[in-house]
């Protein structure tokens, strides 16, 4: 049964691996390595953003909240779509084009500190602070994933298999830099789109269709079939606000900005929008028809967030199995190895480039920056050796910091030009405190998820403290103006 799934893994492991050994030899400076010097098609800019958005949680947490929440937790989902489809309508081509104006700048920190004349790089800085703290949590929890699929699949160590999702995403992201994260994305997407819908037809049908599988459902628990059951006011509203982060995730941002051809954004938002709602609405019923499939069939399982991986391996032929087990490896590589780039560059550019080595060459930065890659990944790999890790609770923590610190950021950057560095400073700092502080509280209205009043927060602090502020320079205005009229 084992042989199959791991001859499967292990050729899409060398697959991946033999994209970054190509990209390594087609970077030729530092804007290849950290955005593929903008020539991505829309088709790739939309997957790879899909992916690395998704990750690990596409295909462990959704299905595992669903399992145990039922239609309770589809809020989540509405929260999402929404949020991911207004950011593609009025995020994506504004700050293509802006980060385009603004000298070609390569970072988020880098747009901004140039966006709010950071002349001393204190903004850029504190971004970058920023950037390594949550991401580094976020790649956490991609690394808790790959480990449990790892260990489900094969029985062997937490620890060992801890190790091996580390290396081999490390490697390519290494190697290849962003074109390889972002073609390694395009095609994983595609297979987890193609698993997505594959695994829970199967599943239904071998519950004896949809009817009878919802019937199933209903005589374990009628509240699985209840939208409210379970739920506060504030509880539903925390899972909707998860649509407010997607204006402050970086690695979703810069694939945006690697677009070859602003006018295409159009099209890979109708590309990426159909690949996001199809592939929830598979998790979605991954963990629904999931419930019924382990109830009626005595399936045991200990860990919700596992029925993807216990059911692939039950329902299956073991090649199919190893093909969809790949699928979760490919949510898991997609997102850690985008977050991994995104926060090196900010360790290299943002941090050391920028305060450090001014006149660092191309070929040192891009050495840098995979040094960067290497030395996070550590952290990350330290902080995710606790098995008892829920891959949902550590994405929700840093999902709710990046939209809360940078969200109201972004969007006010790109839409007013009264806003100025003070403020920027203020709603940084006042978002991620407010995401460290209500996170560690509890009770009553300190429930709510943390970045619904980050984000709120943020978005005053900005607002006020940018009257108090220096006024930005004619020149950034003008600035502004031509990206208005560009945007035309």
């Amino acid at each position: 049964m084992q042989t199959p799934i791991l001859l499967s893994f292990v050729v899409y492991l060398i697959f991946m691996v033999a994209i970054g050994v190509y990209f390594y030899f087609k970077n030729n400076n530092f804007s290849d390595y950290v955005l593929g010097g903008r020539k991505l098609g829309p088709a790739v800019t939309a997957l790879s953003a899909g992916a690395s958005d998704m990750s690990g949680w596409l295909l462990l947490g959704l299905p595992g909240l669903m399992y145990t929440k039922g239609l309770s937790g589809i809020w989540i989902v509405f929260g999402l779509c929404l949020g991911a489809y207004l950011n593609w309508l009025y995020i994506a081509k504004r700050i293509r084009v802006y980060t385009q104006a603004l000298d070609d700048a390569l970072t988020i920190p880098n747009y901004l500190s140039k966006r709010f004349e950071d002349n001393n790089h204190i903004l850029q800085v504190l971004m970058a602070i920023v950037i390594l703290l949550f991401y580094t949590l976020y790649v956490s929890s991609g690394l808790v994933g790959g480990a449990k699929l790892f260990q489900a699949t094969f029985g062997i160590s937490y620890d060992l298999s801890l190790m091996i999702g580390t290396f081999v995403i490390v490697s390519y992201t290494f190697l290849g830099g962003y074109n390889a994260v972002s073609w390694t994305d395009f095609f994983q997407g595609i297979l987890m789109m193609l698993a997505l819908v594959i695994f829970p037809v199967v599943v239904m049908y071998d519950n004896g269709g949809f009817w009878h599988t919802v019937e199933t459902v209903q005589s374990i628990d009628p509240k699985h079939l209840n939208f409210f059951a379970g739920t506060t006011t504030l509880g539903t509203i925390s899972l909707f606000a998860w649509g407010l982060g997607y204006f402050g995730q970086s690695h979703i941002l810069v694939r945006f900005m690697s677009i070859k051809n602003a006018n295409d954004m159009p099209i890979a938002r109708r590309i990426g929008m159909g690949w996001m709602i199809i592939s929830i609405v598979g998790a979605v019923s991954v963990g629904f028809f999931g419930l019924a499939y382990v109830s009626s069939n005595g399936v045991p399982l200990d860990d919700p967030e596992k029925v993807f991986i216990v059911l692939s391996q039950l329902l299956f032929n073991p090649w199919i199995a190893g093909v969809l087990l790949a699928a979760i490896l490919a949510a898991i590589m997609s997102t850690i190895s985008s977050q991994l780039l995104v926060s090196s560059s900010a360790l290299c550019r943002d941090i050391y480039h920028a305060v450090l080595r001014k006149n660092a060459s191309d070929k040192e930065m891009v050495w840098m920056g995979r040094g960067g890659v290497i030395v996070i990944a550590l952290i990350a790999y330290n902080l995710s050796k606790d098995p008892n890790s829920s891959v949902l609770s550590l994405v929700s923590y840093a999902w709710a910091g990046f939209g809360a610190a940078f969200g109201p950021l972004i969007i006010l950057s790109l839409y007013n030009k009264n806003i100025n560095l003070t403020g920027a400073l203020a709603g940084i700092i006042v978002g991620t405190a407010t995401v460290l502080i209500w996170k560690h509280l509890s009770g009553g209205l300190f429930d709510l998820y943390e970045i619904l009043p980050g984000f709120a927060f943020s978005w005053i602090a900005i607002l006020l403290f940018s009257k108090i502020g220096k006024p930005l320079s004619g020149a950034s205005l003008e600035i502004f103006k031509r990206v208005e009229s560009a945007l035309k």
